[in-house]
């Protein structure tokens, strides 16, 4: 972020350099250099400090870096204490504010909140999706950078945003949830992708933080967190957080409940083969819910169908899915012996997965078959896994003679390898059904996102109302980005080509290069012309160049008035 005033170049000798980009200078500092033995010289490390002022070449304004490495220069007190810098980053901004606009966010938002609250809440949602963290301390150094959609565009300190987040009661959620529902189609049919995770959390007074199964394990207790994706119109509809001991198995059956409540009637659920259970299915009929379910190819479940099935469409035309390089067959059976309905069972066969399965079967028996011949002459007893695929003998005193590889049970899982098989309520094609679970594939990439890219792993928090809070923020955050990764998606596809910009975090990168500077008559004005890449990135969202002048300009006037009454 650039500071508020000018100053003059640092003195020293060798160690600035200039670099022009774009419509900008940039001043380079060097902070030191590497040596590369094997290509025998250094390259030199620098950082950004600054940008050069236009008008004298002597000048510059400064940033971030400035401070941390030329501290022992004085700095202009009036000018460093501005509450907002001379270089606002808006690009992000006005495409978040678009897709507000689009889902009518701000009004549903506002049916929760008083209006001085709803612009810090966006202004957090903005912030987690702008800078990647959830960390409430950063915040403020967000806003002094970026316009907000407070009012006035007033900046909060971090101490305000805590303040904020404790004082939330939960009914602004259940609230939006509730009114963001009912603004869908519920004539359409659409599926429903689930899918939970869950996050990490050392402190001990929220409620919800329990050890259990966690993803992965770092020795801390977590809280589970679940999200309903409507894969049809790519978008997360609701979303639970629950106690870390409560196994997703367990808690789809009150997910289903909510669905209910929330109003859907004409819904299909895509779930992964850990809600698989006869509750469950019983529960969806019970409903009226259909269901897309993946069930491992090597389950028992399946195995006598697939046995059945082998050889009659692995090599027939007809029966090919190109667009995933599978094979696919279809039969009609029960699910369980007491099931009163009859399902779908999509049979599917890939040739490279069968490969793949076979060589590290033939892996684990050469590994396994060398671990007990090497216990010959001792009393070892073997473990499930070893005893699923061989036989032993043992002498009178108890002691291991002899393995033997079952050669039945081993035919079996050859033969079986290569076949997965997804088990659907509804009558449609292998075709069909495959497309459709694969559509949940954007329901996991939602949760990549969560983590990866809004700096969820972790809520840092030490309370239920402000880790319920931020919870919530991450949510509208989501569905949020989500519509940013679904346009930049369609894009990309409308192109046919596969620029490296036109992912989430690349695209928001360029974004931020869209800029406004304050000049010394304190109006803030563009500080260049789009880029062709910028130019590409924002026709994905319907925005050209003239559209981004236009905000600028409005972002210029509010801008205005905040200084005029203190913003």
């Amino acid at each position: 972020m650039y500071l508020d005033f000018l100053i003059e170049l640092p003195d020293v000798p060798g160690k600035i350099t200039t670099k022009e980009k774009g419509n900008a200078v940039y001043v380079n500092y060097e902070v030191g250099r590497e040596y590369y033995p094997d290509r025998k010289y250094t390259i030199p490390k620098r950082v950004t400090i600054g940008k050069l002022s236009k008008a004298d070449k002597k000048m510059m304004v400064p940033n971030q870096n400035f401070l941390t490495y030329f501290p022992e220069i004085e700095l202009p007190d009036e000018k460093f204490n501005s509450n907002r810098s001379s270089c606002l980053r808006i690009g992000t901004y006005i495409i978040i504010q678009k897709i507000l606009d689009e889902y009518k966010l701000p009004q549903l938002l506002g049916e929760q909140f008083e209006e001085k609250d709803l612009g810090l809440f966006l202004d957090l949602m903005a912030y987690t999706i702008t800078c990647e963290n959830n960390a409430g301390q950063y915040y403020p150094m967000y806003a002094f950078g970026h316009p907000l959609f407070t009012k006035g565009m007033r900046i909060y300190s971090d101490s305000k945003v805590s303040e904020f987040l404790c004082g939330m009661t939960g009914e602004e959620s259940v609230g939006f949830l509730n009114d963001w529902n009912a603004s869908c189609d519920h004539r359409e049919k659409i599926y429903i992708s689930y899918d939970s995770t869950n996050k990490n959390s050392e402190a001990g007074n929220i409620e919800m933080v329990e050890f259990g199964e966690a993803k992965v394990d770092v020795g801390t207790p977590i809280f589970n967190y679940s999200i309903a994706y409507d894969t049809r119109n790519a978008k997360p509809l609701f979303y639970e957080a629950y106690p870390g001991s409560i196994a997703d198995i367990s808690q789809l059956e009150y997910m289903l409940g909510k669905a209910k409540g929330y109003g859907y009637k004409n819904i299909g659920f895509i779930l992964d083969r850990g809600y698989f259970s006869k509750g469950n299915i019983r529960k969806m009929d019970e409903y009226g819910y259909s269901f897309v379910i993946m069930i491992k190819g090597m389950a028992k479940l399946v195995n006598r169908l697939v046995l059945e099935n082998k050889g009659k469409f692995e090599e027939e035309r007809r029966y090919s899915i190109r667009k995933h390089h599978v094979y696919g067959f279809t039969v009609k059976d029960k699910l369980y012996l007491d099931d009163e309905k009859d399902r779908y069972f999509h049979i599917y066969h890939s040739t490279g997965k069968e490969h793949g399965e076979k060589e590290e079967l033939e892996e684990i028996l050469e590994h396994l078959g060398r671990v007990l011949k090497a216990q010959y002459g001792t009393d070892y007893q073997l473990s499930d896994a070893e005893k699923e695929y061989f036989d032993t003998f043992y002498d009178s005193k108890g002691i291991l003679t002899l393995v033997k590889e079952k050669d039945d049970v081993i035919k079996q899982a050859l033969q079986l390898c290569g076949y997965f098989c997804i088990v659907t309520s509804d009558k449609m094609t292998a075709a069909e059904a495959l497309d459709l679970y694969y559509s949940r594939d954007a329901s996991e990439k939602l949760f990549r996102g969560d983590k990866s890219y809004l700096g969820n792993k972790s809520e840092r928090t030490h309370y239920n109302e402000s880790t319920e809070a931020k919870i919530f923020v991450e949510f509208v955050a989501l569905i949020v980005r989500n519509r940013i990764y679904t346009k930049l998606k369609e894009e990309l596809n409308r192109i046919d080509e596969n620029p490296n910009y036109m992912t989430v975090p690349a695209a928001i990168r360029e974004l931020e290069k869209i800029e406004m500077i304050r000049g010394r008559d304190r109006i803030y004005r563009l500080d260049h012309a789009v880029t062709k890449t910028q130019k590409t990135i924002l026709n994905a969202f319907g925005i050209d160049a003239a559209y981004i002048k236009k905000r600028a300009e409005r972002i210029s006037e509010q801008l205005k008035i905040a200084d005029k009454i203190g913003g």
